[in-house]
């Protein structure tokens, strides 16, 4: 089977050093193996990503010097794939609208003391247990509202599910961890976890490369794969880059861009040479 990996980005911002290692270490797994490297924007937020910013994700790869096969895929273009496994999911089931706003959720996280999953509080669960009429009336209204996976009732029809990490062997997945996890939204139609999901299976992907970040995700995403009657590529979840604080360099934290180390004069193979260091650290 050929290996192909994928580097997914999201034009949010400008690219750093994380993302050239990121970059790097999908392209240089796909080489090794003699396989395919390729490219994904993942544009479904349509409030923060702008094409400036797509355009420098093109200009900073080719300027370190990757190359990818195929044009790349955008997923703002594929929201009708991701509606329709939105249906399949609610027709199954396993979906079901959540009304409560972030100031409901965090009073009831206060006084039930909410469990904990690796990314905070879980969903108290809300709106899981409302009267089917009551959500039909509400929806109906057009009171906004996302829509959640059911995790207890997904995970007992998927039944015990694996995947393969490279680094920690096999996983059994766990997506109970993640709690009930929002797929989609009104103002974004699809979420990280579904679109992830759907498009490494579109794009044939063999094997996921991302940071150790998100691993956790991927008990979710096993899940939705097995749902969906998906493939389950092999995972390797890479260190992260972290700067001089000591902190994950990212776009929020305003980590130095590689536009910005291009224009103080270093070359790509400084920049390459810069992202592998940090993350052997």
């Amino acid at each position: 089977m050929t290996t192909v990996t994928r580097f997914a980005p999201s034009p949010t911002g400008r690219l750093h050093l994380g993302h050239a290692y990121a970059a790097l270490f999908a392209r240089q797994e796909a080489r090794t193996a003699k396989g395919r490297f390729l490219l994904r924007i993942e544009d479904i937020d349509a409030t923060r990503c702008r094409p400036d910013f797509e355009a420098g994700i093109y200009e900073d790869l080719e300027w370190l010097g990757l190359t990818w096969e195929t044009p790349a895929r955008r997923q703002s273009e594929h929201m009708t794939e991701y509606q329709a496994a939105l249906d399949r999911l609610k027709s199954d089931g396993f979906l079901y609208p959540c009304f409560c706003t972030r100031a409901e959720i965090r009073a009831e996280i206060a006084r039930s003391g909410a469990a904990h999953g690796p990314d905070g509080p879980l969903y108290p669960g809300l709106c899981r247990e409302l009267d089917p009429g009551e959500r039909d009336a509400r929806q109906a209204a057009g009171e906004p509202h996302a829509l959640r996976l059911d995790v207890r009732k997904a995970s007992a029809a998927a039944g015990e599910i694996f995947w393969r990490d490279h680094r920690q062997g096999r996983i059994r997945a766990t997506p109970e961890i993640l709690g009930d996890v929002v797929l989609a939204r009104k103002d974004v139609p699809t979420s990280y976890h579904l679109a992830a999901t759907l498009d490494d299976d579109a794009q044939g992907v063999t094997l996921v490369t991302r940071g150790a970040d998100l691993f956790a995700a991927t008990h979710m995403h096993r899940l939705l794969q097995a749902l969906l009657g998906l493939k389950t590529p092999e995972y390797h979840h890479h260190k992260l880059i972290f700067g001089s604080d000591g902190q994950k360099l990212s776009k929020s934290a305003a980590a130095p861009s590689l536009e910005s180390l291009r224009e103080a004069g270093h070359s790509a193979e400084e920049v390459r040479l810069m992202a592998i260091a940090a993350a052997t650290r």
